[in-house]
């Protein structure tokens, strides 16, 4: 009798420390499912910013600080060629992709870095805002400088699973270059396999309550994680701090966005990190988590 009321405690002891086991298993896979996004616009190097906000100085905290987030996918905007190859020296866990855009390494880089013991590319590209996507360096719709899309399809190793990044920066002057590249980008998402997600990230120049943000959102296109991520963070900041506003003009001036299709934000947040007085970008980075697999 005693033997089996011992031979029936370790059962139980045993049934516990494997539930227990699998539990943390179960825990530990869906960290593992987790992908953490970032969009990051980097304030160029030719800004000639006084100290502490020079990219020389800014340059380790930048690194210190993705160090620290780890985002799977970084989309970057506004880096010279210059701030891309800091970055690829900065970060030997990640590979990027990107093009200037005037073409080769010239002018800024809409760069998407990616952790390339995670994920691999099956296919990129690049297109220019204005009515000649294909043509390198092109200008329309009162925009006096090149915009453009830099855009990936990825492949996550372990499971098969397949999404597109797309990475850009609206202009910051013509409302009419904002609309029409937001009608551009829909245009061309029609182009990818309908059933795969899709992560838009970028600086819009523009707020969630404009005619561009509606494009991109409306009949059921894109969604913007702020109006249905059960996580919030920093919700009462806006992204664009100049180097000197903490609360980055506060929550109606939120222009740098991560919208999703077919694939469902866990949280979204504003990262309003400072090293001291020094800020690492005038734009605070915008971070969205996923589980991969999941609408």
């Amino acid at each position: 009798m005693k033997v089996g009321v011992a031979l029936a405690v370790v059962t139980s002891v045993n049934y516990l420390l494997g539930t227990d086991k699998q539990v943390h298993a179960s825990e530990n896979q869906e960290e593992l499912d987790k992908m953490k996004v970032m969009s990051f616009n980097l304030r160029n190097s030719g800004g000639n910013d006084p100290s502490p906000h020079s990219w020389s100085e800014r340059r380790p905290t930048v690194q210190s600080f993705l160090e620290t987030e780890e985002p799977d996918i970084l989309g970057t905007q506004e880096a010279l060629y210059d701030q891309v190859t800091h970055l690829d020296e900065d970060l030997p866990d990640y590979e990027w992709i990107g093009i200037g855009r005037e073409g080769g390494t010239d002018g800024e880089f809409m760069a998407i870095y990616y952790k390339s013991d995670r994920f691999k590319p099956t296919d990129t590209g690049h297109y220019w805002l204005s009515d000649t996507p294909d043509v390198v360096g092109s200008t329309s719709w009162g925009n006096t400088i090149p915009r453009m899309v830099t855009w990936a399809k990825f492949e996550e190793e372990a499971t098969g699973e397949q999404f597109y990044f797309v990475n850009t920066h609206f202009d910051h002057q013509s409302e009419e270059s904002r609309q029409k590249s937001a009608e551009l980008i829909i245009e061309k998402i029609n182009e990818y396999d309908e059933n795969l997600p899709i992560i838009l990230t970028g600086d819009f120049n523009t707020t969630p309550d404009s005619v561009s943000h509606g494009i991109l959102t409306g009949e059921g296109l894109f969604e913007d994680p702020w109006n249905y991520a059960e996580e919030k963070i920093n919700e009462e900041l806006g992204t664009f701090n100049g180097f000197n506003d903490p609360t980055g003009g506060g929550t109606d001036n939120k222009i740098d966005w991560v919208l999703t299709k077919n694939i469902f934000a866990e949280s979204i947040g504003i990262n309003d990190y400072r090293n001291g007085e020094q800020y690492p970008s005038d734009h605070f980075p915008v971070i969205a988590e996923f589980k991969l697999g999941e609408e």
